[in-house]
């Protein structure tokens, strides 16, 4: 029991444990708390770094990475190197997330632009207002501010 008791103190001390020390300790006594949320929220805060690494890379109708995107391939690639299959268009995206309000939405959201019922854009969402997204012919991967109203959001399951 000694062990018990004093292995979360070495852990954080550490500051990262492997799953196979997890398991071995006894992961549920360690991590009591944790939810589909907080996973949910670890593999969006992985794809959005995926996504902010692919910074520069042109834009391709239809394309789907590793060094060319189009918007829902970017979103395709980056949640699938996060370990989530996500439907190929925007629109289908859209339809396989979890749809939640603007004041809800968190870092590595998707953000749908629609007109109407239409969606016809999408990116990750970055905080303060950002995403990151692969925009249109001629242009590249890259960080820029939500300039339209228009937006839904979706949070992948």
């Amino acid at each position: 029991m000694t062990v018990r008791t004093h292995t979360p103190n070495l852990l954080a001390r550490a500051g990262t444990v492997s799953a196979l020390t997890l398991a071995t300790l006894g992961a549920a006594t360690l991590t009591p708390g944790v939810t589909p949320d907080a996973e949910a929220a670890t593999v969006a805060t992985h794809a959005l770094r995926v996504a902010a690494s692919k910074r520069g890379s042109p834009y391709q109708y239809g394309a789907q990475g590793p060094f060319r995107f189009d918007c829902s391939g970017l979103m395709l690639y980056s949640f699938k190197r996060a370990g989530r299959a996500l439907p190929r268009s925007a629109a289908a995206q859209y339809a396989h997330t979890r749809h939640i309000s603007l004041a809800a939405r968190k870092r590595g959201d998707l953000v749908f632009f629609h007109s109407g019922r239409g969606i016809y854009h999408v990116g990750i969402y970055a905080g303060n207002g950002r995403i990151w997204h692969a925009p249109k012919t001629g242009d590249v991967v890259r960080l820029e501010k939500i300039w339209s109203r228009s937006v839904w959001y979706g949070r992948v399951r």
